[in-house]
């Protein structure tokens, strides 16, 4: 299989997308209106169905495989895109454009299946960035530039099938086994690709990394590309942030209003360096990208209040102003209730209440703005009667204690606002906010807890992609750890415009290992005995575990050791299926199957009175159940007389001994003719056993006698049948969807 593939500008330019975006919608619009005229919705379900799949969904998925472009898995992403934009635009159509939206993400789920075969093709499917106006005529692609008031170089937007799904939440998409392999190759390293950089503060395209699976023999002793690993690179990422934590504490517990202290020196550096490479994700994978993760939402409100403070701590030092310095203070306090949970949630980010939690708030957000743009008339109106006594502060507080709970406030104080008014509206006022909105509010938030844990597993998956890809970042300044990126800033943002790309990507390379050598050496020591080979034990600790003492010492038997250095049962089963061994055709042939195949055909010439070989018996005859009737298993010797056979029939049958398990048609024959009872006298059996006898004897001569020639006919016949029975459900489909 290929280790790499290499996305070269010529191979990009060769990829048309812009046709086939056009081309997909008509397709889409065209079959959802033939299978609903009406445009009538459709939900997941019946997107889903046999019907629909057979129907609509198979010829337009094998319509566009046999086309063999990579970028159809983009283009399928870019048409729900424009879906789900006219569903938001206008609301009278908005199930039916989400229904198309859907069908469009069912189609690339499906297309992603047919790149699957090549772990390289489908990681460079998901992967590359595309532009849209590949394939486009010029004078087309000018006049989109035009209208949209892009630059020539921006007007291409190059994006990949993975960052689009993540723009248009395509969760259904990404949760699929065949993307999530992709994925979850790429967060641990053993698909490496390093997209060209096109919005990066600071880029170096010299030398793009193609996409390849990961080879740790080949790879160079200190890689600087491991650094871009998004399990490594979230493991560094918990470090700088407990640091940052630890040195925001000390620069509080340090505080001084007319000076700085070296602590707060410390963390205005450090901060400043987090400053910088959030920004830098930001313009990397745009906004929309950037705030779907949770965690980058805490990171943009600790970075607002650094920026406060910054803003109001120079203030106060240039004036010497003590007000502004003390107040700078207290806003840096604030920023501990989003720093201490933002460190939690790195070790319970999986669970569904941290999942839910965005939604929650979103959800809370939301209907406390409706509530306050509500209450704001009541604000106004006992403002209104009460302003000689109120101000229109101490009334909002007075309001937002009752809203929360403290409904004593709203009886107490009702009477200073009006004699009469006052009491019944703060007494409306009460009951709204206690009784009726937060009985609401409760129920949305329960709802929407209730939606995230449905798909908790969708959400989790949405989640762990956006962390991987914005993991797998192209701006040289992600290679650098906080605070060394505001020193590679510093040095390389000038000596980009003075430089080659040439010179500026060794001094790059150069500076990432000078500043990241201890991690450097960390991680090669790691994969030198972990991600080599994609096991743990190697050959060399095989080794030495077995030339260690087990009995005497016990060393062997340590469990601990034993469960890192010994394989285990799936390395065993693995080892064995590894190797190319050609199946034994004797191996079902043993001695006894033989002998009891052998004592079949001679009973059978005995009867019939024709001898037969046994090949040709298994090909003339079919396989009845009588072939493993655990009465014909019992070994006798092949010359044994049939009435001596017919002695031990009776025997098994009906001589008063234990009876044996019989095969299905012996108890076909022992229900319908033979007399299994207990019978006046032993000849009366006997007879029976000779009648049933002759039965086989004619059993097995029609079995004989049927050629294959009417075996053929048979099995023309059921073909025709299956074929009639084809031609009836496509009917039915059709009379189906006239109908409706």
């Amino acid at each position: 299989m290929e280790s790499s593939f290499q996305s070269t500008p010529l191979d990009l330019g060769a990829v048309k997308i812009y046709p086939y975006i056009h081309y997909l919608k008509t397709d889409v619009l065209l079959q959802l209106r033939l299978m609903r005229p009406k445009d009538a919705p459709l939900s997941w379900e019946q997107l889903t169905g046999s019907d629909f799949t057979f129907s609509i969904t198979r010829p337009l998925i094998e319509k566009y495989s046999r086309l063999n472009n990579m970028a159809i898995v983009y283009v399928c992403l870019v048409v729900r895109s424009y879906f789900l934009s006219q569903a938001e635009a206008d609301l009278s159509v908005f199930n039916t454009m989400t229904a198309r939206a859907t069908f469009t993400e069912i189609m690339a789920m499906k297309l992603i299946s047919h790149f699957a075969s090549d772990r390289i093709q489908l990681a460079a499917v998901l992967t590359t960035s595309w532009s849209p106006l590949a394939g486009a005529p010029p004078d087309v692609a000018e006049e989109i530039t035009q209208t949209l008031s892009w630059s020539t170089d921006s007007s291409a937007a190059p994006q990949s099938a993975i960052e689009l799904a993540i723009c248009t939440e395509s969760k259904h998409f990404l949760a699929s086994p065949v993307c999530q392999k992709i994925i979850q190759d790429i967060h641990a390293g053993y698909v490496v690709y390093s997209a060209e950089a096109h919005r990066s503060v600071l880029a170096d395209n010299y030398k793009p990394k193609p996409i390849e699976v990961y080879d740790f023999h080949s790879a160079p002793f200190l890689n600087h590309y491991r650094l871009r690993v998004p399990k490594y690179n979230s493991i560094l990422e918990f470090v700088n942030f407990t640091v940052l934590l630890v040195i925001y504490v000390l620069c509080l517990a340090a505080k001084d209003v007319n000076r700085m202290s070296v602590w707060e020196e410390i963390f205005i550096v450090f901060a400043a360096a987090f400053v910088l490479d959030e920004y830098s994700a930001s313009i990397e994978y745009g906004w929309n990208v950037y705030m779907a993760n949770i965690w980058n939402v805490f990171d943009a409100c600790f970075i607002a209040v650094f920026l406060l403070y910054f803003g109001l701590r120079t203030k106060g030092l240039v004036q010497h102003d003590a007000h502004a310095s003390e107040l700078a203070f207290d806003i840096l306090a604030c920023g501990a209730c989003i720093l201490f949970p933002r460190l939690v949630f790195f070790a319970v980010r999986n669970n569904v209440v941290i999942l839910s939690l965005r939604a929650m708030i979103a959800d809370f957000g939301f209907f406390m703005g409706i509530a306050v743009i509500c209450f704001s008339g009541l604000l106004f109106t006992l403002w209104t009667l009460a302003s000689d006594t109120w101000t229109l502060r101490s009334i909002a507080w007075l309001m937002v204690q009752i809203w929360f709970g403290n409904t004593y406030l709203s009886f107490a104080q009702a009477s200073s606002f009006h004699p009469f008014f006052g009491p019944i509206l703060m007494t409306c006022f009460a009951a709204l906010s206690n009784t009726l909105l937060l009985t609401i509010l409760i129920s949305i938030l329960s709802n929407t807890f209730a939606r995230i844990d449905k798909n908790s597993t969708q959400e989790y998956l949405f989640q762990f992609t956006i962390n991987t890809i914005e993991g797998v970042k192209s701006d040289a300044l992600f290679s650098y750890q906080v605070p060394f990126n505001l020193i590679a800033f510093i040095v390389l943002k000038p000596a980009s415009f003075i430089l080659s790309p040439r010179s500026l990507h060794s001094l790059n390379v150069f500076l990432i290992k000078l500043t990241s050598f201890p991690i450097l050496l960390l991680i090669h020591f790691y994969e030198r005995f972990t991600i080599a080979d994609h096991t743990f034990p190697s050959s060399t600790a095989h080794s030495l575990y077995s030339t260690m003492p087990r009995r005497k010492l016990g060393i062997r038997s340590i469990p601990f050791l034993e469960a890192i250095v010994r394989a285990d049962s799936a390395d065993l089963y693995d080892a064995i299926l590894d190797l190319d061994v050609e199946p034994a055709p004797s191996l079902f042939r043993d001695p006894s199957q033989t002998h009891r195949a052998v004592s079949r055909d001679s009973m059978r010439s005995s009867m019939t009175g024709r001898r037969f070989d046994r090949e040709r018996a298994a090909t003339s005859r079919p396989r009845t159940p009588i072939v493993e009737s655990p009465v014909a298993e019992v070994p006798e010797p092949p010359t044994t007389p049939l009435r001596g056979r017919r002695a031990h029939l009776t025997s098994l049958v009906g001589g008063g001994g234990e009876r044996l398990p019989q095969s299905p048609i012996s108890k076909l024959f022992d229900r319908r003719s033979f007399n299994v009872g207990p019978t006046p006298a032993q000849s009366t059996m006997s007879g029976g056993l000779d009648d049933t006898i002759k039965k086989l004897e004619n059993l097995l001569g029609d079995l004989q006698g049927s050629s294959a020639a009417g075996l053929r006919e048979e099995l023309k016949e059921l073909q025709d049948r299956q074929l009639r029975i084809e031609a009836l459900l496509i009917q039915l489909i059709k009379d189906k969807k006239g109908r409706d």
